[in-house]
């Protein structure tokens, strides 16, 4: 057997078949460009498979050695990839610089830092594994930009479209270029180093040739705009990098803004963050202990059993625990199921986490029928959960030697859990003001019935739903 169907075995054990026949097809017969950078949302769709698996088989493979797992901070305004990471601890900057869009961001885990996973060059080397044999194009489609930009059939003709002239020098090297400029606002461009110069060509033509250095070095400058005429213009190349880049004069203009607005979805960091199976087979490889990481918007659900105490008093320990650990077992297939994780359990209380607020009232409604039936099976009503939910920003961290969050969001998450005393959902206005959230209890005939309420440590009364 070769390493490569070895590998492949020890997956199928893990994951699921079908999602695992998908990815053995890809990497035997799929172009290169298809193994780089794949966006799970795309392969779901193209495989007809649940996005929950096909991200589930991904990190096994990636875990087993298959694939390349990367994280990637975005910019938020051309969708060019500004760092890229095979952990995410090395994001330790407080703010990213595209040269692109002359702008700074804060990063942040929501739409800032995608995950993507290319195929390993133990299973099959593609061009991507040495970017500097790519052809510009292709260096633009697989490593510039993210996966989620949404690139259209035509890429190839659009950028041969905007672009004036093109370079293409080695390390150390220079070149001039001679271009007839037009009236047109312009960028020398590199994708490789994002090198980045802005030209503003306008007034009276010239024949008289103008001159430009652009400089290429490992340093992003902050360049002001160049006022130059349309006419003759020498430009003068030089890559002062330790590797080859790939410069261009580009014309930003209506085709350039639409290519760069194109977008699709892309798994971000918050979303594998809130994932089952990331956080049971990546427990301790995600963030540093000093690290603080922002998302600006989680959502949080709280659990609790109401009356245990008593339970284990009633019943007797065993028996109790036998429920206990039944009742766990169900809510964690229920989070998993609903694109969420389980960050801890604390005695009989669960923290979950969701990426949007409709997964977690979605999975709080299947929690509450699935007590139901676990009632009913031991034909009595021991298991009383109390649910409360609540959305907004909160700080990645690592606590104890796990993944964990901190912040208000998580304060009051808790907080409102511990209001509720019967077997009842309550949810802040944040989560049921949200527009799926909203959607989806219209259409389960639910409706929440508003409630003032005061929270520990909070001054102001605040609005609370109670979902019956």
């Amino acid at each position: 057997m070769s390493e490569t169907q070895a590998l492949f075995a020890a997956l199928r054990q893990l994951a699921d078949g079908e999602a695992v026949a998908a990815v053995e097809r890809l990497v035997q017969d799929g172009p290169d460009r298809a193994l780089c950078r794949i966006n799970v949302f795309d392969f779901a769709a193209e495989t007809g498979i649940d996005v929950e698996r096909v991200i589930a088989v991904f990190l096994h493979a990636s875990r087993l050695g298959l694939f390349e797992l990367s994280w990637n901070v975005l910019c938020p305004g051309c969708g060019g990839v500004l760092d890229a990471s095979a952990t995410l601890k090395s994001l330790d900057r407080d703010e990213y610089h595209c040269a692109l869009c002359a702008a700074g961001y804060e990063a942040t885990l929501d739409e800032m830092v995608e995950v993507a996973f290319t195929v390993s060059p133990r299973l099959r080397r593609i061009g991507a594994h040495d970017p500097d044999t790519l052809p510009p194009v292709e260096y633009c489609r697989q490593l510039f930009w993210g996966s989620g930009v949404d690139l259209p059939a035509n890429f190839e003709q659009l950028i041969e479209d905007i672009t004036l002239d093109f370079v293409e020098l080695p390390a150390g090297e220079k070149a001039l270029l001679s271009l007839q400029l037009p009236a047109e606002f312009l960028i020398a461009f590199d994708p490789v180093s994002h090198a980045t110069q802005f030209l503003d060509v306008k007034g009276e033509p010239t024949r008289d040739r103008q001159s430009l250095s652009f400089i290429i070095d490992p340093v992003h400058r902050l360049n002001e705009t160049v006022v130059l005429r349309p006419g003759p213009l020498r430009l003068s190349v030089e890559n002062r990098t330790n590797r080859r880049v790939l410069a261009g004069i580009w014309i930003a203009g209506h085709a350039l803004h639409e290519l760069l607005g194109r977008r699709k979805p892309f798994l971000t960091a918050k979303r594998l963050l809130t994932n089952q199976t990331f956080r049971d087979i990546y427990r301790t490889d995600t963030l540093d202990v000093d690290q603080r990481l922002k998302i600006t918007s989680m959502t949080f659900l709280f659990t609790d059993l109401k009356g245990s105490t008593a339970l284990y008093e009633r019943v007797g320990d065993l028996a109790a625990f036998d429920l206990v650990r039944a009742h766990f077992r169900v809510l964690h297939e229920i989070v998993a199921a609903e694109a969420g994780a389980v960050v801890k359990t604390i005695g009989d209380a669960v923290m979950a986490t969701f990426p949007t607020p409709d997964r977690a009232v979605a999975a709080a409604l299947r929690m509450r029928d699935a007590m139901g039936r676990l009632n009913d099976a031991h034909a009595n009503e021991d298991l009383v959960l109390k649910i409360g939910i609540h959305e907004g920003p909160c700080l990645a961290v690592a606590l104890n030697e796990r993944q964990d969050y901190f912040g208000q969001t998580v304060n009051i998450a808790a907080r409102v859990q511990a209001l509720v005393n019967s077997r009842a959902i309550f949810a802040t206005e944040s989560v049921v003001t949200d527009s799926d959230t909203a959607r989806l209890l219209q259409a389960s005939g639910i409706a929440p019935v508003a409630q003032r309420h005061t929270l520990r440590g909070i001054e102001a009364e605040v609005t609370l739903y109670e979902i019956p």
